[in-house]
């Protein structure tokens, strides 16, 4: 029995780890490295990915560990919130949500390939085919 608790014990000490990791992911806004755009605000970022704004083509990585953190942040949405104001947005055709890519590289290419694309991903994900417009606190 002890050793079952200690092994559940490890189980939870795991997946805290690992929430902290995503808690304390360096997550970065980025555009094309051919795009005219050097920098961004917040503001301007929450209004595309709210849909309040058609400056940039949205695009993120579908199931994120760092989308909670992402719309926390920059939005001051939590991910039900979000995914609440797009499902009206989108049933009422007044826009179309950001596009959901599998990874963070595929956010990082597609945006590469696309001057009025934006995405955000891990720091890590950067290369020279796009750059970092805004850096999330």
């Amino acid at each position: 029995m002890i050793r079952i608790q200690k092994l559940k014990l490890a189980g939870v000490a795991a997946v805290l780890a690992g929430a902290l990791n995503v808690a304390h992911a360096d997550v970065v806004v980025v555009v094309s490295a051919k795009s005219t755009t050097t920098t961004m605000t917040a503001e301007e970022i929450s209004q595309i990915y709210l849909g309040k704004s058609k400056a940039m083509k949205p695009m993120e990585t579908s199931g994120s560990p760092i989308r909670s953190q992402f719309y926390s942040k920059v939005a001051g949405k939590d991910e039900a919130q979000v995914k609440a104001i797009w499902s009206k947005l989108v049933f009422t055709g007044k826009a179309t949500a950001p596009k959901e890519l599998a990874s963070s590289a595929e956010v990082v290419k597609a945006v590469a390939s696309d001057p009025n694309a934006i995405g955000y991903v891990d720091k890590s994900a950067v290369d020279s085919s796009v750059k970092v417009v805004y850096t999330v606190p």
